[in-house]
């Protein structure tokens, strides 16, 4: 029961990021931009052939292995946190549907399409998986820093002794 919770959200999320792309492709021409909040949020339809931040150059299949590869490092690390965490197994779920997201795309056809942009704060495109994927790292950091503090305060707790009667 636990773990399908991880399968819930990465399904919410390859549905909505699929969803999204969909309403892109059919709504927009490549490289059209339109303004979403003025000054701040555009949509710009955009087709993204490298990894995060235009990295680990441009080739599908070494993207797909990489992705799959990290989400296995991920699953590993956080194992634990999984089992006892509803926020890591959430946090988790939306790593893995954002990943499964972006390598479906790359299946399919070889690039990722990307449309969110905040041109005048961040210079990349990015799309929902792409979003997910964030949030479930900084959630992944924060449980993990709210684990930590949790186990140094119980390891500097001080013992009670029991008088003798």
């Amino acid at each position: 029961m636990k773990f399908r919770v991880v399968g819930v959200v990465a399904v919410i999320v390859f549905a909505l990021d699929q969803f999204t792309k969909h309403l892109i492709l059919a709504s927009f021409e490549l490289g059209e931009s339109r303004i979403v909040v003025p000054h701040v949020l555009w949509w710009t339809y955009v087709q993204n052939t490298h990894g995060a931040f235009g990295l680990f150059g441009n080739s599908p299949i070494l993207l797909i292995v990489l992705a799959i590869c990290v989400l296995a490092l991920f699953a590993y690390a956080f194992r634990d946190g999984i089992r006892q965490s509803q926020l890591v197994r959430i946090a988790f779920g939306m790593i893995a549907g954002g990943a499964a997201c972006n390598i479906a795309d790359r299946l399919q056809q070889r690039f990722v399409v990307d449309f969110i942009d905040f041109k005048t704060i961040w210079p990349y495109v990015f799309n929902v998986a792409d979003s997910c994927i964030t949030v479930g790292v900084a959630l992944l950091i924060f449980a993990s820093l709210r684990r930590d503090r949790t186990i140094k305060h119980a390891t500097h707790a001080v013992p009670v002794r029991e008088e003798p009667s």
